[in-house]
């Protein structure tokens, strides 16, 4: 009986600390996101190279239009923040959300410094490992929280889609 009581108290406490270390996977609230390529010449001049990390950030507010001549439709939405598209290290297209999760405001935009490997957030200074460990923090306090960008899917489109970003 005593044994069963000591178990019980145990697992009690270790929930209790385990508890207090959740981490919020939903910093990034949800936002639309959809955007189209619609042909293998439209990837061939705004999409990324295929080379590894190769990137590109997609904005589309009623404020911003980033690329300015990429041909943005009415359907079209780049999430939260905006795209960032990325080739990791094998070639792998990968969509993360612009929006640093630490922060968590639209217009709090990570960036990619010229020759860096790092998505790097401006005001907290929270690093993302967006190459290799699919938009991982490795530093800042986002690493402190463990709060990794929002990534969204990358898939081949039908006969009219060439590439299409989506949640």
């Amino acid at each position: 009986m005593r044994k069963s009581l000591l178990l019980s108290l145990l697992i009690v406490i270790a929930t209790i600390i385990t508890g207090c270390h959740s981490v919020d996977d939903n910093r990034i609230p949800y936002s639309e996101v959809h955007l189209t390529f619609h042909t293998v010449g439209d990837w061939n001049i705004y999409g990324v190279k295929g080379a590894a990390a190769d990137h590109r950030s997609y904005i589309f507010t009623r404020t911003e239009r980033i690329p300015a001549d990429f041909p943005y439709t009415a359907l079209d939405r780049t999430g939260y923040g905006g795209l960032l598209l990325v080739t990791d290290v094998i070639g792998e297209l990968v969509a993360y959300d612009l929006a640093c999760p630490y922060e968590a405001r639209p217009n709090i935009r990570v960036t990619v410094p010229n020759g860096q490997l790092k998505a790097e957030c401006p005001v907290c200074g929270s690093t993302y490992d967006i190459f290799t460990n699919y938009g991982k923090p490795s530093s800042g306090p986002a690493a402190d929280k463990g709060y990794s960008l929002t990534r969204y899917s990358v898939v081949s489109g039908g006969a009219t889609e060439y590439r299409v970003i989506t949640r």
